[in-house]
């Protein structure tokens, strides 16, 4: 384990990400994450094993190769000088967090749909949701976009903090493949169900306390922004638990009460119709306008800002546990 050693490492690695986000000219360790996945898939599905069994080895091998190289590079910049280190927790931190890159991705969805019309929102909001847009109305593209905020809070920003607390940069970028697993093969269809059936639960599991901790972000957030936070404390828990996914419920919720409009629904994912319960129903009237979005990429922020204070407060007592 590597605690973080400084307690400025986790807010420079935030200010870094929320002020320069992901700039295409650097390389990101999450495209190099997902050409290890690419390359190494077939040699796992080779293995003379069945399936979820090659897919479960390939998850640990993969997790556990991004952790041990983190580790190397850790121990030789601690070695190298003290500074290095410092430079490199904050670097492989900033890696792993994208809270500027997801308000910049959900806020093209809103300008596209103003400046290019219907069809050019369709293509936005297709570059950062799984499920079929071609069919969205203007309501869907915007729903589409802020339930994203919503959901990525957890997997963009509190999860990562959250392991960069309990165990150091290393860990955070353990839990960065765990997420770009899920997001390659974690999927119900005929070629991931059984390969990736491991990969997508072990993302169920590292985010299933950071989603749960998500609400608790967002109402403190929301009561900052309005003075409401017991409407997002309250749909949290009678709605969290209505998703496919066991932790997604939960931001989407604390999200639809602060927002007052409804998530969930009816979506189509690969050419099927998946049907999913809503949240906040009764919120169903309301509408989805450009000033929606905005409005979720402020509150995602505000509480990305509540998750940093509470990772630099377990931080601090992993160092004196350690």
């Amino acid at each position: 384990m590597f605690p973080i050693s400084e307690w400025y490492i986790l807010p420079a690695a935030f200010l870094l990400d929320l002020l320069v986000g992901d700039p295409a000219f650097i390389p990101h360790p999450i495209c190099w994450m997902g050409t290890l996945i690419t390359r190494a898939e077939s040699s796992f599905r080779r293995l003379k094993l069945p399936t979820v069994v090659s897919g479960g080895l390939f998850c640990v091998a993969m997790v556990a190769t991004v952790w041990i190289i983190a580790s190397i590079v850790m121990v030789v910049a601690a070695a190298i000088h003290t500074d290095l280190l410092h430079v490199v927790e904050i670097l492989m931190l900033w890696f792993s967090l994208s809270t500027r890159s997801l308000k910049v991705a959900a806020l093209a969805v809103s300008d596209a749909l103003r400046l290019g019309g219907l069809e050019a929102a369709r293509r936005q909001v297709g570059m950062i949701v799984g499920r079929d847009t071609s069919e969205l109305d203007e309501r869907g593209v915007l729903k589409a976009s802020v339930e994203t905020v919503a959901e990525n809070l957890v997997d963009g920003v509190i999860s990562p903090l959250f392991f960069a607390a309990l165990g150091g940069a290393p860990l955070a970028m353990a839990y960065k493949m765990v997420n770009t697993l899920d997001s390659m093969v974690g999927y119900r269809n005929e070629r991931y169900i059984e390969f990736g059936k491991v990969s997508a639960r072990v993302d169920d599991v590292a985010n299933f306390i950071p989603a749960r901790l998500s609400v608790f972000c967002v109402a403190l957030a929301h009561y900052g922004l309005a003075r409401r936070w017991r409407e997002v404390l309250a749909a949290a828990w009678r709605d969290g638990r209505n998703h496919l996914s066991p932790n997604a419920g939960f931001p989407e919720a604390s999200f639809a009460a602060a927002l007052e409009v409804t998530m969930g629904g009816p979506s189509v994912y690969f050419g099927k119709v998946v049907e999913k319960p809503y949240i906040c129903e009764e919120y169903k009237g309301n509408p989805y306008v450009a000033f929606t979005v905005e409005a979720a990429c402020r509150l995602m922020v505000w509480a990305a800002g509540v998750s940093l204070l509470g990772a630099m407060g377990l931080a601090f007592l992993m160092n004196m546990v350690a």
